[in-house]
This record gives C-alpha cells, sequence and structure tokens, in this order.
C-alpha cells in the first residue's frame, strides 16, 4: 500500500472561485472539518497579501489539530529584494505555520517576459527563496508554475528550474498544469521523465480542470510517480476549477486500491464532509457531482431499481456507504412497483410487487407524477405520502388547515406591497388562529403557521427554508398564460437533517406553496418525533 500526500488548497486556490466568498469562521470551520476528514496538509492562504488571510493564520493558531498541518502559500522573493528583506518570504514565517508552498517561474518564457529577468537570476531566485524558508520551517514544497507548458518549450530549462528547488532544500517538487490546458498522456511522459531525471525526491502533481482532465490528469501523475496531491473539495478553483479532492481520493483507494490516501476507516466521512463545505460556502451542491453528490447512486428508471433490488452491484459501480453516501430510489412516471418496494424496504416495510397497496401507491404517485409532481426532487413528499398510505407510525396529522386567507396592497407611494397572512388550524385538538406580515405572501404564510404551531412544537423554530423554486408546467384550462399550472419545491433544512425537498401543485400559486411548505413542516415534525422515539 503505497501512502499519497493529499494537500488540500481549498482555503487558497478554491477560494479564488468567482462565487465563493469565505469569511474567517468560514475558513476556520473549514479547516478544523478537513483535519477530522484526515487532510495531511491545509493551505491556508498567502499571509500577508489581504487582512482575512493573516486572521486565518492568527486565528488557527489556537486550534490543535488531529491529522492536518497548516500551510502558507507564497511566491520566490521579488528580483529587487534579498530573500530576508522580501515581505512575502517574512509574512509566512511570521505567520507561525511549520509548512509553507511558494510558486517559481518554471518556464523560461514566463521569466523573461511575466518577471523580466534571466534565466539565469530565476533559478537564484527559486534556490535562494528556498533556502532562506528551510532555515525558518520544517517543511517547504516548491509549486513549478507552468512547469508543462514550459516543459514543452525548453525542457532542459523547466529540468534546472527543479533541480535549483531541489539545491535550495525543497521537500518535494509539485509540477503544476497551471492554465488546465495539458493532456494525460503529455502529463505521464513529463512526470515519468521528471521521475527519472530526479530519482531520489519527491514529486507532486497540482491540475487544474479547464479541459475537465484534471482528475484524469491527477491520476496519470500518480502511476507516473507524483507522491503528493494537491487539490480541492468539490472542486472548487478559478476559472473552471481544480483537481477534485472528492473523486480523486476514493479513485486511488477503492478503484486503484493500492494507495492509501487518508487514515484508515476515514473514507465514509467522505461524502459528509464535501456537503458541509457546500454549506459552509453557501453554495447549492452540485448533485451529479461522482461519488458524493446526492444523484450519484439515484436511480429512476424501473428496470434498474428492479436490478438494484436483487443486487446494487448491477447498477452501481462501488458501494455508496465506503465514502459515506447512500443509494437513492426515486419515483417518477418512469419507475415501476419495483421503486416503491425498494422505498418502502428503506422505512422498514418488506412488500411484494402484487399486494395491493402497492399497486394503489403506484397508481396514485403515477398520477400525481402526470399532473406535475416532481417526486424525484422531492423526496420528503414521497416518503410522507408512502408511509401515511403503509400506515407508519409516527406520520400524522400535527396540524390540519381549516382557513388561510392572503390580503396584499400597494398604493403609489409604497415602494413594497403590505402582506398579511392569516391561518386558522386545528393543533392537537386546539383551534389557533393566528396573522402575520411577511416579505411576500409565501413569506407571511410561514411566519403565520410557525407562530400558530410554534408553542406545540418549539423545534420549528430551528427550521430553515434553503430555496424556494416555482416552474410553469401547463394550462388547466387549455388556454395556457397565467392560467397554467405551476410547481412549486421547497427545500428546507434544521441543525440535525441536511435538507429536504417537497412539492406542491396548483394552478394557484399560493395554494402550490401552502401544500409545499405544509409538507415541509410536517416532515420536519414526523423525523424530529421519530428521533426522540429512538434516544428513549
Amino acid at each position: 500500500m503505497k501512502n499519497i500526500c493529499i494537500y488540500d488548497t481549498t482555503l487558497r486556490d478554491g477560494a479564488q472561485s468567482e462565487d465563493l466568498n469565505l469569511t474567517v469562521t468560514d475558513k476556520i470551520k473549514i479547516a478544523l472539518r478537513l483535519d477530522a476528514l484526515g487532510i495531511q496538509y491545509i493551505e491556508g492562504g498567502w499571509p500577508g497579501s489581504n487582512p482575512l488571510d493573516t486572521a486565518f493564520f492568527q486565528e488557527i493558531l489556537s486550534y490543535e489539530l488531529k491529522h492536518a498541518k497548516i500551510a502558507a502559500f507564497g511566491s520566490t522573493h521579488h528580483p529587487a529584494t534579498t530573500p530576508e528583506n522580501d515581505t512575502t518570504l517574512k509574512a509566512i514565517v511570521e505567520s507561525g505555520v511549520q509548512a509553507c508552498s511558494i510558486f517559481g517561474k518554471s518556464c523560461e518564457r514566463h521569466a523573461r517576459d511575466a518577471l523580466r529577468i534571466t534565466p539565469e537570476n530565476n533559478l537564484d531566485i527559486i534556490r535562494n527563496s528556498i533556502a532562506w524558508l528551510k532555515n525558518h520551517l520544517e517543511t517547504v514544497f516548491f509549486d513549478a508554475e507552468h512547469f508543462f507548458d514550459g516543459f514543452k518549450r525548453n525542457k532542459d530549462y523547466a529540468l534546472a528550474t527543479l533541480n535549483a528547488a531541489a539545491q535550495g532544500g525543497a521537500d518535494a517538487l509539485v509540477l503544476c498544469d497551471t492554465n488546465g490546458g495539458t493532456l494525460p498522456h503529455e502529463i505521464c511522459h513529463i512526470t515519468r521523465a521528471v521521475r527519472e531525471a530526479l530519482p531520489t525526491i519527491s514529486l507532486g502533481i497540482h491540475t487544474h480542470n479547464d479541459c475537465e482532465l484534471a482528475v484524469a490528469n491527477t491520476l496519470t501523475a500518480v502511476r507516473a510517480g507524483a507522491e503528493q496531491i494537491q487539490g480541492t473539495m468539490n472542486g472548487f478553483g478559478e476559472r473552471c476549477g481544480n483537481a477534485n479532492l472528492c473523486s480523486i481520493i476514493p479513485l486511488l483507494e477503492i478503484k486503484e486500491g493500492n494507495y492509501r490516501c487518508l487514515p484508515e476507516g476515514n473514507l465514509p466521512l467522505l461524502a459528509g464532509t464535501s456537503a458541509y463545505i457546500w454549506e459552509i460556502a453557501n453554495l447549492k451542491p452540485f448533485a451529479r457531482q461522482p461519488f458524493v453528490g446526492k444523484s450519484a447512486f439515484a436511480h429512476k428508471g424501473g428496470i434498474h431499481v428492479s436490478a438494484v433490488n436483487k443486487d446494487s452491484t448491477l447498477y452501481e459501480h462501488i458501494n455508496p456507504e465506503t465514502i459515506g453516501n447512500r443509494q437513492r430510489i426515486l419515483i417518477t412516471e418512469l419507475g415501476g412497483r419495483s421503486n416503491i418496494i425498494s422505498l418502502a424496504k428503506r422505512f422498514g416495510f418488506h412488500l411484494d410487487k402484487d399486494e395491493p397497496v402497492v399497486k394503489g401507491l403506484y397508481n396514485e404517485l403515477n398520477r400525481k407524477a402526470s399532473q406535475g409532481y416532481d417526486f424525484a426532487s422531492a423526496e420528503a413528499s414521497v416518503e410522507l405520502l408512502i408511509l401515511r398510505k403503509l400506515g407508519r407510525r409516527g406520520v400524522r396529522d400535527f396540524f390540519s388547515l381549516i382557513q388561510y386567507h392572503i390580503s396584499e396592497v400597494r398604493s403609489t407611494t409604497d415602494t413594497q406591497p403590505y402582506v398579511e397572512a392569516t391561518v386558522k388550524v386545528e393543533v392537537e385538538g386546539v383551534e389557533e388562529h393566528t396573522a402575520a406580515t411577511g416579505n411576500g405572501p409565501v413569506n407571511a404564510l410561514d411566519s403565520a403557521l410557525r407562530k400558530a404551531i410554534s408553542h406545540f412544537y418549539p423545534r420549528i423554530k430551528e427550521m430553515r427554508l434553503l430555496d424556494f423554486k416555482v416552474r410553469v408546467l401547463q394550462a388547466s384550462d387549455g388556454q395556457g398564460g397565467t392560467g397554467s399550472l405551476v410547481r412549486v419545491l421547497i427545500e428546507s433544512g434544521d441543525t440535525t437533517t441536511a435538507s429536504w425537498v417537497t412539492v406542491g401543485v396548483s394552478s394557484d400559486i399560493i395554494e402550490a406553496s401552502w401544500q409545499a411548505l405544509a409538507d415541509s413542516i410536517t416532515y420536519k415534525l414526523y423525523k424530529d418525533e421519530h428521533e426522540q422515539r429512538h434516544k428513549s
């Protein structure tokens, strides 16, 4: 079993994604979660380049990490200074870390045109920068910027930059596909050439995804001799992103089988770590992300589900639980009774496809699907429907609607309409009549309903709205336009369950929203009671 060093750069290179903005608190939370996963190095940022990164390095010193070492990032010293007088190198040392990566030009063209120095001077800068840092830090990695492009232009000079870094005392030489344009066969050829030229020093690989080859290029480099992998969680990064560690780690540990990237037993933490970082980043997870995505092991077609029920390996390339994910069976118009049987089994019911209840559920779900209910997306709604039909204990009417009323007023002097919702519901045998204002009719309706039931179910205050989607489906009267049916999907979350999605369909957008909202709150209350029963 060969150990691979995972160097995570989510907090630095990943943070350069155009839609990713992390606070110091966010970065601390992610660093602690990466440490729990078992990552060896966590690159925290570029100290001294901005107040946020500087604050992160100050704050992280107060935490005791179990697995990871925090690394700083920077560049070789400025051509006009010496290492001991360079502000970048001094900031790295003053950050309090014991490991760092600094990048330098490994392409002769970049040395001449970007730095406007001679190639020989660039070699001295690389060598001297690393040597100075090695006098102050335990570990120094050299990121050979534009290495593959430089190697193709001038092989001898690209290798000379690596030799200069090695002479300075670099602990590893990281080959960077900075522009993300190198193909796997080129990565293989060049990495092997470097391995032959420098047989004793550790090599690393840092790829970008501009050609959607970052993962493939990383695997190729490992096979060719790379021992350190630089990448990001969920593939975050500038332009098209960096090499996705959520794919690379299981590919090496499971598919290749002879590599160890995480401490033994930690691989099942991967999917949860991925989801946690999406959440901290305040970004919607990519459902079709391989291995860790919500749809990675989702089955929709009835033939597929029938086969999976017999043997999951017939349509799944790995057991999803090995990386902390799970199999999902979707209910759609494409799914047969096998889908219902599989879902019921997940809830503790063992049914036969010829049982009347299965036939009834199949007909009801298909009827609703034909009306526009998207049960493939709204798993919470379909779970409630099935459990109610099967008589599952705990799924009950926590509240029942008597009446709701929405009033909305806007005059020419108002910048926004004034919206008020009144709700009359029966809760545990008591009639509650409440009113609330809101930022729009759905928010007002949600607030009024919560107000009516919160003193019966205090934990409803934990629940929060994550997403709200409306889609026009078809005309209920055949005329189209504003009389069309609409589908509302509501995604909710709380402190214990990651998230759940519910659905409503109607020609009235308020009614469709009520259906989805009522299901969402009912699902929360059902999960809470189910959890409480298990604890007791």
